[in-house]
């Protein structure tokens, strides 16, 4: 693959690098104030229909914040770079649990809504232990690590496989406790029994107004910061493997980076655990699914030798502290996480 140009077809490669500069802090811009936007609208949105923050952040924001990753993925695979397409997903996967929730555990301690977590952290764990048995399986039907090619009927198993996590997350959302509380204002938002109804669905089509508008800039700044950033790597000859395992993945998990951060920011933690959650269940079904279906991937060997065994890694921890006891995610879990990713780092450039 190339760098810079060839991550979203925009061509850089004639400005200045000090324009370069200025469009990656006006993407950096741009990411700042998408991202208040969004964690604002998601928090209004879930108190306007009464449904947890975290049913919010798993399903609408993260289905907004993994669409960068399918953006890459999918125009990769039509270029025929299945292996950028997967590796985005992947990659996303580990930036996404063993960096940014690391980073954000680190940051403040966050709390734990066991309702959600024991439902999409198992959907998240299943995921990535279906993506894990797809490529294994398929490298012992082709014989060996050489020449594996993820199918279009596996994109198209992921698609629907897709669609009923998405009809079982309006499910779980209905059954959340906070969604089934007795209180009389919960229960008329829901059931719109009382004469405010049409004020509540203005409330909440201005609020998600607001949530898309967040989400918009958001993508548009991760976009641009990655094409600048991409353009920058090709003029200082950085090698275009680091590009895909690194910066890729790393670039297009920017919209749940910033999420995150602001979510502590402005005191809604819960947006960025069901964001996390979410966008790595997204990854595997929604990014990797699309971008198979489109056009079969190739798999390189390095997936087998390092990529998923990292991915595996950091999704037992982040298991192993939704199931462990307390009410809250501890500092210490965050810095463990940290560490796996500065270890998959190192071991990036070692293979180099």
């Amino acid at each position: 693959m190339t760098c810079g140009s060839a991550i979203l077809g925009l061509d850089l490669s004639s400005l200045a690098t000090s324009l370069l500069a200025i469009l990656a802090a006006t993407a950096i811009a741009l990411l700042a104030i998408g991202a208040d936007r969004t964690v604002t609208g998601a928090a209004r949105l879930a108190s306007t229909l009464g449904v947890s923050k975290v049913i919010i952040g798993a399903t609408v924001v993260s289905l907004g914040t993994t669409s960068a990753e399918a953006f890459v993925s999918v125009t990769a695979a039509f270029r025929g770079q299945g292996d950028l397409a997967l590796g985005n997903a992947v990659g996303s996967i580990i930036v996404d649990t063993a960096f940014i929730f690391g980073l954000s555990c680190l940051i403040s301690s966050i709390p734990k809504d066991r309702f959600v977590l024991h439902r999409h952290g198992l959907v998240k764990l299943t995921t990535d232990a279906l993506l894990t048995a797809t490529l294994f399986l398929l490298a012992w039907l082709n014989h060996g690590w050489n020449g594996v090619t993820v199918p279009r009927s596996v994109g198209a198993l992921y698609i629907l496989l897709l669609a009923a996590y998405m009809y079982l997350s309006v499910r779980w959302a209905r059954a959340h406790p906070e969604f089934a509380a007795p209180e009389a204002g919960v229960v008329a938002r829901i059931t719109g029994t009382n004469s405010a109804r049409p004020h509540k669905l203005r409330k909440a089509f201005r609020n998600l107004l607001l949530l898309s508008a967040g989400l918009a800039l958001v993508l548009a700044g991760s976009h641009l910061l990655l094409e600048a950033v991409g353009e920058l790597c090709t003029r200082y000859h950085v090698p275009p493997d680091i590009m895909a395992v690194t910066l890729i993945a790393f670039g297009t998990s920017l919209p749940e980076l910033v999420t995150a951060v602001a979510s502590i920011v402005k005191k809604h933690p819960e947006l960025l655990v069901g964001n996390i959650i979410g966008a790595d269940i997204l990854n595997v079904l929604f990014v990797t699914g699309f971008s198979a279906a489109a056009v079969p991937l190739k798999v390189s060997p390095s997936f087998f030798r390092l990529h998923l065994p990292v991915m595996w890694a950091s999704s037992l921890l982040l298991g192993a502290y939704i199931l462990t006891g307390g009410n809250r995610f501890h500092r210490w879990q965050g810095l463990v996480l940290m560490a796996v990713y500065v270890m998959y780092c190192v071991l990036l450039l070692r293979t180099l």
